[in-house]
């Protein structure tokens, strides 16, 4: 019991740290950085993103560690598990999947060009991580939901 409590509050750290993480970004820094000129709001967010990455990779792996650890520990596995848990893990793996795409195709593109000051690319690529994190974070939201709420479904 008391091991599923701390795998439980790591779980949760992990995703506020990552879907809070994302709000912050799309909802709040990226009107803030809007009226910057254009070198000054690139750098901005590569400077924002080469740090929120690493906390995104860490959050990444304790959510499966944990989760997965959850699913085999406290409920025997896929088949013993409710259905919430199968929902949150299944978008959950969509969510990591985006961001793999996220981090080793735009991102990667993104600080390269920011770094070489060829703003034109880097504005492209800043692009794609926003539509990406457009939909990871509502995703992202619909499994916080469901997994503090699932458990009360019925």
């Amino acid at each position: 019991m008391k091991l599923t409590a701390i795998l439980l509050t790591l779980h949760i750290l992990g995703a506020v740290v990552w879907v809070g993480g994302m709000f912050a970004a799309y909802v709040c820094l990226r009107p803030a950085a809007a009226g910057l000129d254009g070198p000054a709001r690139l750098t901005l967010w590569r400077n924002f993103f080469a740090k929120f990455f690493i906390w995104v990779w860490v959050a990444v792996l304790l959510l499966l560690v944990t989760g997965y650890w959850m699913m085999f520990g406290t409920f025997g596995g896929f088949k013993g598990a409710p259905l919430y848990i199968n929902l949150m893990q299944t978008l959950g793996l969509v969510m990591v999947a985006l961001y793999v795409a996220l981090f080793h195709g735009p991102w990667l593109k993104f600080k390269r060009a920011v770094d070489a000051k060829d703003y034109s690319t880097a504005g492209i690529q800043l692009n794609r991580i926003r539509q990406i994190i457009m939909i990871n974070m509502p995703l992202g939201m619909l499994v916080v939901a469901i997994g503090s709420g699932g458990r009360f479904w019925g």
